[in-house]
């Protein structure tokens, strides 16, 4: 009896909700029963939450996987940085030792008080050989951002051996001097004036010297004075 009673009670209850959901008026949901009011909430709260989802976590999600992306670069990044960390006093020796060469370099270029002296090294280097100098022109400084460069056009006559040990002494000079352009030929038989097998070089070599501070500076104002003409052209 009790087992039929509780049946008869369920489909009671069953019935009774059924008929809170049936002739429901859309338009009018505050007026609707109180099961009908809670059914609604909950899948108005499960689509709030689903759009939240989509809208919210789903961009989320594409940051954490741009994350994971970077994440073999990162490692990679990580792995670079403790080797040099590892072998950073060895680092440290091998700058140290680039900066001394750069001032040894640096100690190679003469500044404008002695570049007649160098001038005049390259003109008794070429005597010292028993060459004559048929030219000797320096022509106009190029000055570019750390250092000027001066060309001089050579022309000297002598023996062959005589021409190439000038070369030599010049790759020798304490200074830096390149020759460039280098033409060698035999002098024409009509110049008496050179003796028999005599052979002619014509080259242009060029010196460099560091620049002084106050061309630094006149170059960065330069500079910043074109940098800022383009910036009121724009």
């Amino acid at each position: 009896m009790a087992s039929m009673k509780m049946n008869l009670d369920f489909g009671a209850l069953l019935n009774q909700a059924q008929d809170q959901f049936r002739g429901l008026n859309p338009n009018e949901p505050g007026q609707w029963p109180i099961l009908p009011k809670l059914t609604a909430f909950f899948f108005t709260v499960v689509a709030m939450v689903a759009l939240g989802w989509f809208l919210l976590l789903s961009g989320q999600n594409d940051e954490l996987q741009m994350q994971r992306d970077k994440e073999p670069q990162l490692k990679a990044d990580y792995r670079s940085k403790v080797a040099q960390a590892v072998n950073l006093g060895e680092l440290r020796k091998q700058r140290i030792q680039v900066e001394e060469y750069v001032k040894q370099l640096e100690k190679q270029l003469p500044g404008k008080a002695e570049m007649d002296a160098l001038l005049s090294d390259i003109n008794q280097a070429g005597l010292g050989r028993g060459l004559d100098f048929e030219l000797f022109r320096p022509g106009s400084v190029t000055v570019k951002d750390y250092y000027a460069e001066l060309p001089i056009s050579i022309r000297v006559t002598g023996r062959y051996h005589d021409i190439g040990a000038f070369t030599a002494d010049i790759a020798n000079l304490s200074r830096i001097v390149t020759l460039h352009n280098l033409n060698i030929g035999a002098v024409p038989s009509k110049d008496q004036m050179a003796s028999s097998g005599s052979l002619f070089m014509e080259a242009t070599a060029r010196t460099y010297r560091y620049l002084d501070q106050s061309e630094l500076d006149q170059i960065k104002a330069d500079k910043a004075k074109a940098k800022g003409k383009k910036g009121d052209q724009k």
